[in-house]
């Protein structure tokens, strides 16, 4: 019987994430695009997303982006639209927190639009409902 002369199985094919950290290129849209946040996870490489024009769209995340990069409610995206169906779109691209932040700056997304919500209501404060004042009492006279 022959001796496995191989590296490994499917997932040493996939591959890591390396080029996470590095600093890429900000990329914005073109005609046929639009910048997108992602409202509802459907499942089955779907989404739905509310795009700056204010449409809501049913989004599929194209193949190159669906187990590389993990696309959670509240992400911007760029969305290629479809010419035959204006209900429908594609996900080309996840921007990452700092260059959705950078987009809101350049003036391409409007003022009203919640780059990572979490994050944001964290540092306004938020809401002050899950803060809990302690008082120090002496433990001698518990």
């Amino acid at each position: 019987m022959p001796k496995n002369k191989g590296k490994g199985g499917k997932n040493r094919k996939r591959g890591k994430n390396v080029a996470d950290d590095l600093k890429r290129e900000l990329i914005f849209k073109e005609d046929g695009q639009e910048y997108a946040q992602v409202i509802k996870m459907n499942g089955n490489g779907r989404c739905e997303a509310q795009c700056i024009d204010g449409v809501t769209r049913l989004c599929h995340i194209r193949g190159k982006l669906h187990k590389k990069v993990w696309i959670n409610v509240g992400d911007t995206v760029l969305v290629g639209l479809r010419e035959y169906q204006d209900d429908k779109a594609d996900v080309i691209l996840k921007y990452m927190a700092d260059e959705a932040r950078l987009l809101k700056a350049y003036g391409e997304l409007p003022p009203n639009f919640k780059v990572n919500e979490t994050l944001d209501q964290e540092e306004e404060g938020g809401n002050d409902d899950d803060y809990f004042a302690f008082e120090e009492e002496d433990i001698d006279r518990v």
